[in-house]
């Protein structure tokens, strides 16, 4: 088997003068190898070719078809299959195959394509395949017997499953605004885009959150047998192992249970709280949720960029309804000369030398025309002439920041030491609380109640500074908590709140 002296010539058809040639023939020869045929002739490919003009001649198709075998994307046998005299036993006459370096090059290339096209898309039906995989293995593990093939098969199913939520949801939390697209997009478009988009998200939104409860009960229950299944599926997964002694039998059997518990760590975490962090899919649910608001805001954007156009039409009418609403004539003038830029000219300073010859009651009519320079055009502002102004010392302002700032840390360090106790408390039981103490509660609060799914359930995240952990508990209905602060009295229904301060952020 020939292997190319230089990997980069294996892509040296892509980007050489006849690169569509090239890649109509390697084609070919990609799907061969999807349809399991070992090797191909010339006239096969010039037939199977799926060329952009008229079919060219078999000779081209043999020079290019030697020259991606000098490049080491194909592998030529001599064929003699088809030898019926001694001149054709002498003619040369190959058959081609795709080598080992051309099939990675190929898989490359439609990797490559695959990647760039593939979009970001929310998956509620692997939420749903998820969840009968996670049903299907609860049963096979509650078996007298268990079958560890079907285990293996549906273990593999439930990855592959997940692997493709994860990757498309983190696609997606990556970039859903479409901020450029919508800014240079026409309104009719936006107005239809921002209704499918909020559909969508509805869609999704309302599957997560009724199937994350049901997954994340499965995996629960999963839990006790959950550590012998992955056992057994490693065990049959070793048997595949090069031939070696028991020591190697037993490193590849650890080493796939190893990568087995870290699949399983992962789907976990997608659907269960692990330690202070919060289930990824509740992060998948905020940033879908989020998602609505910037694209409000680029539709916001939009329609202040088409409303802030130049129309000079409309700026005169609006200027003569200023001069209808006029009340003398005196009036009426004093708006025509700041209208029309009849005041002296001499405070414009682009042209300091000629407007220093003008007296002060030149008007802008009269005086000679300005030069404009393209900066102030584009950027409305031009760099002033003259000296740079000298470097003021600000050392007593930062100081004096720095010691407000200090002030500030104090207060919100005691403030923190106020409410992180780790113990469970009463909102009616906080007392009285001061500025700072109030400030850090509310936004603790507001945090922690944005994450809540209703008014019944219990809800915990850890803050977004990484510093505190909340656990919020609502009491009955017709509990009634009051707290009473300098701004006032801050009221509402009772709950057992428990903020934890986490080490180093964790």
């Amino acid at each position: 088997m020939r292997i190319a002296n230089d990997p980069a010539d294996l892509f040296r058809h892509v980007s050489a003068e006849k690169a569509v040639f090239y890649r109509c023939i390697m084609d070919v020869f990609a799907a061969a190898k999807r349809q399991y045929r070992l090797q191909l002739r010339p006239d096969e490919v010039l037939a199977e070719a799926q060329w952009p003009n008229k079919p060219p001649r078999i000779e081209d198709v043999n020079t290019a078809l030697a020259q991606l075998t000098e490049w080491g994307n194909l592998e030529s046998h001599p064929d003699t299959a088809r030898v019926s005299s001694l001149s054709d036993f002498y003619r040369a006459r190959f058959l081609y195959r795709l080598s080992q370096g051309g099939e990675a090059v190929e898989s490359a290339l439609a990797t490559f394509v695959l990647t760039l096209q593939r979009r970001a898309e929310l998956q509620t039906v692997a939420l749903e395949d998820i969840a009968s995989r996670l049903q299907a293995l609860q049963a096979l593990a509650q078996a007298t017997q268990p079958d560890v093939a079907k285990i293996h098969e549906t273990l593999r199913d439930l990855v592959r499953v997940f692997e493709g939520l994860a990757e498309n949801a983190q696609a997606f939390m990556a970039g859903v605004a479409r901020s450029i697209e919508l800014q240079q997009a026409e309104a009719e478009a936006v107005a239809n885009y921002k209704k499918r988009l909020i559909d969508y998200l509805e869609r999704f939104m309302g599957d997560l959150v009724r199937r994350s409860d049901t997954i994340a009960r499965l995996i629960l229950a999963l839990e006790p047998d959950v550590e012998a299944l992955l056992g057994q599926v490693a065990e049959r997964e070793s048997r595949d192992t090069a031939p070696g002694g028991a020591q190697d039998q037993a490193e590849a059997r650890k080493g796939y249970l190893r990568a087995w518990r870290e699949r399983w760590k992962g789907l976990r975490g997608w659907f269960l709280t692990t330690g202070h962090e919060p289930p990824q899919a509740e992060l998948l649910r905020a940033r879908a949720r989020s998602a609505i608001p910037q694209l409000l805001a680029a539709i916001a954007a939009l329609n202040e960029r088409r409303s802030g156009r130049s129309d000079r039409s409309a700026d005169f009418r609006l200027l003569a309804g200023w001069f209808a609403a006029c009340a003398d004539d005196g009036e009426a003038h004093r708006l025509a000369r700041a209208a029309f830029a009849l005041n002296p000219a001499r405070h414009f300073s682009l042209n300091a030398s000629a407007d220093a010859e003008l007296p002060a009651s030149t008007s802008w009519a009269d005086a000679p025309p300005l030069q404009i320079h393209p900066r102030l055009r584009e950027y409305g502002e031009a760099a002033p002439r003259g000296p740079l102004p000298r470097v003021r010392d600000r050392a007593e302002e930062r100081a004096f920041l720095a010691l407000q700032l200090a002030e500030e840390s104090q207060q919100v360090e005691a403030a923190r030491r106020r409410l992180a106790t780790s113990r469970p408390a009463r909102l009616s039981d906080l007392g009285e609380l001061d500025k700072h103490a109030f400030g850090l509660f509310l936004g603790l609060l507001g945090e922690t109640l944005a994450e809540q799914a209703g008014p019944e359930t219990p809800v915990q995240r850890q803050t977004s500074d990484g510093l505190l952990h909340i656990h919020l508990k609502p009491l009955a209905p017709d509990s009634r908590a009051t707290i009473d602060t300098p701004h006032g009295v801050f009221a509402g229904r009772d709950h057992l709140i428990t903020i934890t301060p986490l080490q180093d952020g964790r």
